[in-house]
């Protein structure tokens, strides 16, 4: 019993995560009509720059707030140079671009760190497990997660359904050139949605970056489910997002738990362990598949053009 609560919130932990990733991907996906491939590395260089920049600054809290606007800068700048000029393409052409762009910054991260990972170090005060229930602990540092992404949740549904710039994001993922004819800047709407997007996924690669190594290509894998999620939860929507990413992250991290002992009762023990992440994959996308056959527009999609 114990073990299944442990693994639940290790569960939501991740979903959260994937929510942060996937949250940036479909409002640029839903409003901009813009498919970016470069997402995952926004999430990659959100994890170097903490990594760095804690090491620099010798403070966990500063160096993570350093990352989260050196992340959130370079998505600005990324828009502003490169992908501005491929609004209105075709997707093929996005793909490309933008599948240009993680080679790009793959090659930028191996000249300018090298191509070893980095490690994050986690202060004293995160390493402590909280005791959640009695007879119940769970890392500080993961309870952390679940909290600041919960947080980051509510205050990015109250800026869309609250707030006069939410108002015009919703009304530019349902017409565009409508805003664009009433005096709005389109222009200005895409950058700071897309500096927002870029935002989400370098905060979500820095949380991450504590837990596993940070490394070149890291954002590549995960990029893969945030996309899962946006199908899932329908395109536009954060709600969708938000409910997807959970249904995602419980479905891998408790299929990773407990299908190897499952597994084991027909399998050997080697081919259990093999099997068991392919087996949790599977069951993801044979989720999505449903969902697109029986609601192909995604759970809870956004507002039709």
């Amino acid at each position: 019993m114990l073990v299944l609560v442990e693994q639940s919130l290790n569960g939501l932990q991740f979903g959260l995560l994937l929510f942060l990733l996937a949250a940036g991907l479909t409002l640029v996906f839903g409003i901009m009509d813009f498919v970016n491939l470069a997402h995952g590395s926004l999430y990659m260089m959100g994890a170097y720059f903490a990594a760095t920049f804690v090491a620099w600054t010798n403070s966990f809290v500063l160096g993570i707030l350093l990352a989260l606007g050196a992340t959130l800068l370079l998505g600005i700048a990324l828009e502003f140079i490169a992908l501005r000029h491929l609004y209105g393409r075709d997707h093929l052409d996005q793909v490309l671009a933008t599948f240009g762009l993680i080679l790009f910054f793959n090659d930028a991260v191996r000249l300018i760190w090298g191509p070893a990972g980095l490690s994050l170090p986690l202060p004293a005060w995160l390493t402590v497990p909280v005791q959640i229930v009695p007879g119940v602990f769970y890392p500080a540092y993961r309870l952390s997660i679940i909290v600041v992404a919960l947080a980051v949740a509510a205050l990015l549904y109250i800026v869309v359904m609250r707030t006069r710039i939410g108002m015009l994001i919703r009304a530019g993922a349902s017409n565009r050139e409508m805003i664009g004819a009433l005096g709005i800047n389109i222009k200005l709407l895409f950058t700071l949605v897309f500096g927002l997007g870029a935002a989400l996924a370098g905060l979500a690669g820095l949380m991450q970056a504590p837990i596993l190594t940070v490394q070149i290509g890291m954002g590549e894998n995960i990029l893969i489910l945030a996309f899962v999620i946006i199908v899932i939860g329908g395109i536009g929507s954060i709600r969708g997002a938000f409910l997807a990413a959970i249904f995602v992250g419980m479905i891998d991290t408790l299929g990773r738990a407990f299908l190897p002992d499952l597994l084991r009762m027909v399998l050997s023990s080697a081919a259990a362990s093999t099997a068991a992440p392919a087996l949790s994959s599977m069951l993801i996308y044979l989720l999505m598949a449903i969902v697109l056959v029986v609601r192909p527009e995604g759970l809870f999609p956004a507002a039709k053009r």
